[in-house]
């Protein structure tokens, strides 16, 4: 959906040599949709809302940090025109590309100066963290307080403090990054478990059990990793290993039924069909026929 976007100019924003600019705001529903051409920190002071980022709308509430790059069109909505009871209140801390160069120069950290860099490149893409302990909080209250009561050395202050938020999104991307892995990595670990004792009775409740992830966190990472819901996971596992079963042995079909978890066998017999097209005996029969003789 096209939406009228105003540009805001840093220009406005930066006063004299200054390329920083700090404020706190309540949001309403009169805020135009903008884009700008500076870069963009928000802290969610008080309050939940959205945000209208492009044709998308994310739910933000207190404690949520975002980044937001040069040109990207958005705005922050409250929940309800009633500012008493839904308020929205943020921290902006907006800034030049050409400060991250500076900061650039003083970063020790090969990590820190990449992800200034990306910052300054247009390369880092928008992105919603969560304050873990504070500590992005105090960084804007301080910023804040830094800005609007300046002191004698407050613009290499704040230059300081914002290098610190900088550092401190860094460590919460890298970190959501290597817990994102590590939940996939032991998700992955409990589908091995469902293939290795696919002919035990398993359940949502079981794996819940085992993994230490509730039912429903599971379906969904069944649906995000398998396309599959878990009972139709199992369901693909059983009848794949009774095909191997078919093929490779002379047991009977209800003693395969057995082997692969199902206890009555007119219900394998039903969903073998349903998932081959045919019953076990003619897959048998077929699979034997397939076989070229030496």
């Amino acid at each position: 959906m096209q939406r009228p976007t105003e540009t805001f100019r840093g220009d406005y924003f930066f006063k004299g040599d200054s390329l920083l600019f700090v404020n706190r705001a309540s949001e309403d529903f009169n805020s135009p949709f903008h884009d700008h051409d500076f870069l963009e920190i928000v802290y969610i002071a008080e309050g939940a809302g959205f945000h209208h980022v492009g044709d998308d709308i994310h739910k933000v509430q207190k404690g949520h940090i975002l980044f937001i790059p040069i040109g990207l069109s958005h705005v922050f909505r409250p929940t309800s025109t009633d500012k008493v009871r839904h308020p929205l209140s943020v921290y902006n801390c907006v800034f030049s590309p050409q400060l991250l160069r500076r900061l650039g120069t003083i970063a020790a950290d090969p990590r820190i100066a990449d992800f200034l860099g990306a910052m300054e490149q247009g390369l880092l893409p928008y992105f919603v963290c969560q304050d873990p302990d504070n500590r992005g909080e105090q960084l804007f209250l301080t910023m804040y307080k830094e800005y609007h009561l300046p002191q004698a050395g407050s613009q290499d202050y704040l230059h300081a403090l914002l290098l610190q938020l900088i550092i401190l999104l860094q460590r919460l991307t890298e970190h959501r990054g290597e817990e994102t892995a590590s939940r996939q990595t032991a998700f992955f670990e409990l589908l091995g478990f469902v293939e290795q004792n696919f002919d035990r009775e398993l359940t949502l409740g079981i794996l819940a059990d085992t993994s230490g992830w509730s039912e429903r966190h599971l379906q969904r990472l069944f649906l995000e990793h398998t396309q599959q819901t878990f009972h139709r996971y199992l369901q693909n596992v059983r009848i794949r290993q009774s095909q191997a079963l078919l093929r490779e042995t002379e047991l009977k079909v209800g003693h395969i039924a057995e082997r692969v978890g199902y206890r009555d066998i007119h219900s394998f017999n039903a969903v073998f069909k349903r998932c081959t097209g045919m019953t076990p005996g003619a897959y048998r029969k077929a699979a034997r026929h397939a076989v070229t003789p030496t």
